[in-house]
C-alpha cells in the first residue's frame, strides 16, 4: 500500500472522527454553565473607564467621554 492511500484512508475516517470530536468540545466548552461571568466581563472591557455618560448630541458643555476633565487654565486650553 502506498504512504498517500494510507494517509488519505486515515484522513478520511480516524482524522474525521477526531476533528469532529474537537468541534463539538470546542461548542461544549463554550457554552458551559460557568462561563458567562467570564464571557460577560470580557464584552464589558471597552466601558471599564468610562467615567462620564456620553455627550447628547448638540450639547458643547458635556464632558468628553473617556473621563477626561476640561484644562483648569486658560494657558493650558490654547
Amino acid at each position: 500500500m502506498e504512504l498517500y492511500t494510507l494517509l488519505r484512508e486515515f484522513a478520511d475516517s480516524w482524522m474525521l472522527l477526531f476533528l469532529f470530536t474537537v468541534f463539538i468540545g470546542v461548542i461544549v466548552w463554550a457554552f458551559r454553565p460557568g462561563s458567562t461571568k467570564a464571557y460577560e466581563d470580557t464584552a464589558n472591557i471597552p466601558f471599564r473607564h468610562v467615567d462620564a455618560p456620553a455627550p447628547r448630541k448638540g450639547d458643547e458643555t458635556a464632558a468628553p467621554r473617556g473621563g477626561d476633565k476640561p484644562a483648569a487654565t486658560k494657558e493650558a486650553r490654547a
